[in-house]
This record gives C-alpha cells, structure tokens and sequence, in this order.
C-alpha cells in the first residue's frame, strides 16, 4: 500500500492556515458593520463639537476677520479633534475656553479613539487569543483528539457527546479550515492542519491525551496518523477506522489499539437487515448512543460481586475480565469479581425527570449506575 507523506486535503490548505490552533468563540460581527459603526461614532463626534462651538460662536475669534459661521464651527471641529489646529480660529471668551477644557477635550480624545480603535482592538483581540490558548493548554488533559470531522468523525463525537464526554474534552484536527470553523461553531477546539505530522499532533496536546480516534477519508493517511500518534503518546487508546479489510492489519502494526473496517461493517448490518429487518434495526439501535438501547461498558458494583452472570439487573452481553473478554455463557465469568468490566445492553435514560407533580421538565435524569446515565434494563422473567 502506498503511503504519501500527506493527505491529498492537506496539500489544498494554504501555509498560513496550516497547524493552527481554533478555541471556541463567539461570532464576530460583520467587517462592514464594524467600520460603519465607528464611522457613525465618529460622526456624532464631531457634531456633538460643531453644536458645542456653534451655541458659543459669539466667543471664538477669526483671524480672517468676520463673524465665526456654521461652516466655520465645522471647520473648527475639524481641525480640532484631529489635533491639527491651524489657530485661524480661536476661542478668546471664558466660557468658550472652559467648554473647550470640560468637552471638546474629552471629545477630541474620543475621536482619537474612534480613529485608532481598529488597530487597538487587533492588538487586543490577539492578547487575548494567545492568553486563552496558554490557558488552554494548560488546562487540557486526559482529552479526546479526533483526526477528521466528515461523517465517521461527526459520527464518533456525537457518540462520545451521548456517553457523557463534554465538548471542551474534545479536540478536532481537520486539514480543511472550513471544517475547523464549522466545528468550532459548534463549541470543540480545532486544529487545522495534515494529522500526518507531529507538529500539527502537538498542537492538539496528543502527548496528554486519553484517547485518539482517526477517522480520516483515506487508509494510508490512518496509517501515517496511527504511527506518528503512537510515537508521541504511547499510553493513549488509539481507535482507528479503515476502508478496506486488507489494510486493517497493517493499521493495527501500526499502533492502533482498535480498527474499525467501515465498508465490512456496513456490509454486514446490510447482510443482517435483509436477512432479519427487526435484528438490524436492533443493532442500529445499540450503537446509536442516547436513545432507545445502548450497548455499555461499565464497572461491576459491590452489589453484584460474587455473584452469576445472570443474577444481576442488566442483560450482560460479555464480562472483560483483565486483558480477556469472556462471553456470558462462559462457566468462567461467573461469579462476578470487583475488578471486572461489564458489557450490558440497557435503555438509555429520558431527558428529563418528571418532577413532584408528575409533569416532564423536571431535573435531569440521573445515572442508575456507576459510570452511565442511563437506566438498567430488566429482563421480561423479572
């Protein structure tokens, strides 16, 4: 299998998007806006000080000769707040000079503020965005880094969203800036930038991370994102999907704890569903996380050490027992130990309680066990 040294997305991206780091933000207004809103402020500025100049006009002197007019009044406005001041027209009353002390002054600085507020807010706008992605980094651990956001990534994080995980443990790394933006819209950190390299990995913070899910278009890009990913973190549970079955072993070289093949899965809940539409809607739903059946993994609680398999309250698909998964009819996985880990279909919690009256929109449901916010499902000979 051939393995480019970048994925074919990543070549598109110009060098000045490349190995960005995007934290969730709110939307900024519009260019246009912005301008036309200072240039309104400005405005009213500077009539404010022609109003202020034209109700004492009678105490300002031209040295043209003549009397101060409305146009005069704007022009000594002008001239005023840009800190010109040709002098051609000069107040020489007291209440003239003091209302040029108490408000065009303080006008005069406010224009100026007006005038350089674009730069100021740049230069502010870029000290906050480095002291936020300091703070970022420094806060981040036992994270999820997912390597690709089309259909498999978008797949995989509303699935682990479902399980509990919160959007600010997620980070996103994607060659395509659009896709950046439009997960960051969505409240997750971005990374734009080939997953290929280590430096775009680092980025992401991956030497800190608990587990990586690769999820890119292509199978030698996994590859190449699976080897640079066990390279910088050799304790991270790295899940990766693949395209075609031949290509899973050497993905599984590579680093990867777990390969998913999507073309085979898919074939075969295609195969299941036409042999039997109830058992592949069945499976559908179990690894749809969030609704209706949910297929989990959970420690086993106190209640339940010593005893069978069949003895507790969830329907046990398989009982991981150290490195070992052993099935549920196993003589060996019953009784049950403290340091197992069960594999149980339940049904996933509602939304929201009902509350003392009996109505829905009450406090949120909370979990039935350790580990899960969903509700243990009772077989029908109980």
């Amino acid at each position: 299998m051939k393995l480019p040294s970048h994925d074919a997305a990543a070549r598109e991206i110009p060098e000045d998007h490349s190995r960005r780091v995007v934290l969730p933000r709110r939307t900024p207004k519009a260019p246009l806006r912005q301008v036309a809103r200072r240039l309104l402020m400005a405005l009213l500025v500077l009539v404010a000080t022609v109003f202020i100049v034209w109700i004492d006009r009678d105490q300002y002197h031209d040295n043209a000769g003549g009397t101060v007019d409305l146009l005069d009044c704007f022009y000594y406005a002008t001239v005023t707040l840009s800190t010109t001041g040709y002098g051609d027209i000069v107040p020489y009353g007291a209440t003239a000079r003091l209302l040029n002390i108490l408000l065009i002054t303080p006008l005069r600085v406010l224009f100026l503020i007006i005038l350089v507020g674009t730069t100021l807010e740049v230069l502010t706008e870029r000290t906050r965005e480095q002291w936020q992605l300091k703070r970022w980094r420094n806060a981040l651990r036992d994270h999820t880094v997912i390597v690709g956001f089309g259909t498999k990534g978008r797949s995989a994080v509303q699935t682990l969203c479902a399980t509990g995980l919160t959007r600010d443990r997620i980070v996103i790394v994607d060659p395509s800036p659009k896709v950046i933006e439009s997960a960051v819209a969505e409240g997750f950190a971005g990374v734009v930038g080939d997953a290929t390299r280590s430096d775009v990995l680092l980025r992401a913070e991956i030497q800190r991370a608990r587990q990586v899910v690769i999820a890119t278009q292509r199978d030698d890009t996994a590859v190449l994102v699976s080897l640079t990913a066990r390279q910088l973190n050799k304790k991270a549970n790295i899940v990766a999907a693949v395209r075609e079955e031949e290509n899973a072993p050497l993905l599984r070289q590579s680093g990867a704890d777990a390969v998913i093949t999507s073309a085979s899965a898919a074939g075969r809940l295609l195969g299941l569903s036409v042999h039997s539409p109830s058992a592949g809607a069945v499976m559908e739903d179990l690894i749809q996380q969030g609704s209706g059946l949910d297929l989990v993994e959970r420690p086993v609680v106190k209640a339940e050490v010593g005893r069978s398999v069949r003895e507790t309250d969830d329907l046990i698909v398989s009982v991981l027992r150290g490195h070992r998964l052993i099935g549920y009819d196993d003589p060996a996985a019953s009784p049950l130990q403290s340091a197992d880990r069960l594999i149980t279909i339940v049904r996933a919690a509602t939304p929201e309680e009902p509350d003392a009256a009996g109505k829905s929109g009450g406090r949120p449901a909370r979990p039935k066990f350790p580990g899960g916010g969903i509700s243990p499902m009772r077989r029908v000979d109980e």
